[in-house]
């Protein structure tokens, strides 16, 4: 089981979850519930990592990371950040 750093946003009612580590997302209508599909998605994401010598894995680029927290800062109920850690 792996750490990961994740940063959760709340956006139009929803929660979207990015790791920091490789910029895989999840989405939800709670935290728990983003934070879950984040966990599926990395952990379907290593599943073919490890199967494929192909695939790009990196952290994500701070210009992704900010406008991942500014670019919909406009919207209304945008500006709620969580920094988080989860384990896959």
């Amino acid at each position: 089981m792996n750490f990961y750093t994740v940063v959760l946003r709340q956006s139009s009612g929803y929660w979207v979850a990015l790791c920091l580590e490789n910029g895989i997302v999840g989405q939800g209508n709670t935290q728990e519930d983003a934070i879950h599909k984040l966990k599926e998605a990395i952990e379907s994401f290593e599943m073919v990592y490890e199967s494929e010598s192909n695939i790009y894995k990196s952290p994500i680029p701070i210009q992704q990371l900010h406008e991942f927290l500014y670019v919909e800062a406009k919207e209304q109920d945008s500006e709620i950040y969580e920094l988080s850690k989860v384990y896959a």
